[in-house]
């Protein structure tokens, strides 16, 4: 595990997570950003996605390729709007996790970049998301199992970034960069 300031949609891994809304419509922040880089390629197969499942819900993901991204796929997460932390959703960013961390191994992938999921419109706040996503990327990489053998966490400001780095260096054999 690292954790890395910077662009999400410039880090070269297998797969990269998108903080996606429940409609699969595309959005501001990572969301906006990935599109961006990624070309119209993955709205069209978002669209279709759409069409058929009519969304994502709250704390699941979906994959679509990666268009022009340094990826093979984009895995669409949907993380919970924060209200308080009453109405789980310590639970839902932690399957947030959980189906990204499934997605990759049922695709055989050995990098994978999160972006902190649910930090930025949807409010939750930055020290315990990490600590959440920390957990959730140590308990799956544990695992004898694992195909994965990189995950990256991309933090587009320095402030979010200072937190996953020392969240990570209380832990053996995981840096920050």
């Amino acid at each position: 595990m690292e954790a890395v300031e910077g662009d999400i949609t410039r880090i070269a891994v297998d797969a990269i997570v998108n903080a996606a809304n429940s409609a699969l419509a595309g959005g501001g922040g990572v969301d906006g950003a990935i599109h961006r880089a990624g070309g119209p390629e993955i709205m069209r197969e978002l669209d279709e996605l759409r069409r058929v499942t009519g969304g994502c819900p709250t704390g699941s993901a979906v994959a679509t390729g990666a268009g022009r991204l340094p990826a093979r796929f984009v895995f669409h997460s949907v993380g919970p709007i924060y209200r308080g932390g009453e109405r789980g959703e310590p639970d839902l960013l932690a399957s947030c996790y959980r189906t990204c961390l499934k997605l990759a191994e049922d695709r055989g992938l050995s990098s994978l970049s999160f972006p902190a999921i649910s930090t930025g419109v949807y409010g939750y706040p930055i020290r315990p998301a990490a600590e959440i996503a920390v957990r959730e990327v140590k308990a799956h990489l544990e695992k004898a199992d694992a195909s994965l053998q990189r995950v990256v966490f991309v933090l587009f400001s320095r402030s979010d970034y200072k937190v996953y780095a020392r969240l990570l260096e209380r832990l053996p054999s995981i840096h920050a960069e």
